[in-house]
């Protein structure tokens, strides 16, 4: 998840960056501007990430308990 993070927040900076030079802006603006969407797409990312994480294990848990001969308390597991 800190991939994502990082992963999430980077794009949006870089974006950031590439629209306010395009825009002309003074760079003390750009600079806040990428920071603040980087910070906002980091943490939207970290959320996703969770999200779809547990959907994950979700699926898993319950393609494990559809198997025949499974115990039930072999399949659950803390989330």
């Amino acid at each position: 998840m800190k991939l994502l993070m990082i992963l999430g927040g980077l794009v949006v900076f870089v974006i950031g960056i590439t629209f306010g030079i395009a825009q002309e802006s003074p760079w003390p603006s750009v600079i806040w501007r990428a920071s603040i969407g980087a910070y906002l797409a980091g943490m939207l990312m970290r959320w996703w990430g969770r999200v779809w994480v547990r959907g994950l294990q979700e699926a898993h848990h319950e393609r494990l308990a559809a198997v025949p001969g499974n115990n039930e308390s072999q399949t659950k597991t803390k989330l």
